[in-house]
């Protein structure tokens, strides 16, 4: 485990700098291994698990599947980033947490659905109790606990460290208003 833990997650850092051809996106994905590991301990830590290597390879697979959703949270605040941009409406701070905001609220449906796909595939084996169960429980564990505080931190971090990232090239100042919306405040139909 001393080399294939670090070794999975120098391959997921390698393939999200692949896929995203920026170090910085990848080191955000990256940031919810850590925060997906504390869900992880807590619930291990509840139903009284040990640590096995049952337990480590639901921490590997937990590794992956926050790195694939971490991506898709990346994607759509990009996409919508994007947008405002081309749109000529990312003229101000209060613009970019608008475009960040409608990107973020994009996710939560898609996010929630791979939650809850994730949590329905695997509370039956949290409940099992036949042949192999407690090997499979071992397993599971880690991704249920690690899904919650996984989907928490993509949801409520990912926008804010977002911001703090592209907010250095725009200045201080209230969301402009799109132009459709100021040529209907100023002539009503």
């Amino acid at each position: 485990m001393k080399v294939i833990l670090p070794l999975t997650l120098v391959l997921i850092f390698g393939l999200l700098y692949l896929n995203t051809r920026s170090s910085f996106k990848a080191a955000v994905v990256m940031l919810a291994v850590p925060f997906s590991a504390v869900g992880a301990v807590w619930l291990l830590w509840l139903l009284g698990y040990n640590v096995s290597i049952a337990v480590w390879v639901g921490m590997i697979a937990l590794m992956g599947l926050d790195a694939e959703t971490g991506v898709f949270m990346l994607l759509f605040l990009d996409l919508s980033h994007d947008e405002a941009r081309k749109a000529g409406r990312l003229r101000t701070r209060g613009d970019l947490v608008e475009a960040i905001i409608h990107g973020a609220v994009k996710r939560v449906r898609p996010k929630a659905m791979t939650v809850a796909a994730a949590f329905i595939g695997l509370l039956p084996i949290m409940w099992s109790t036949g042949i192999g169960a407690d090997l499979m429980k071992r397993i599971a564990a880690p991704m249920v606990g690690g899904l919650v505080t996984s989907f928490l931190l993509e949801l409520l971090v990912y926008p804010s460290v977002y911001y703090l990232w592209k907010r250095k090239d725009l200045p201080e100042g209230a969301p402009t208003a799109a132009p459709a919306l100021a040529d209907a405040a100023t002539h009503p139909a």
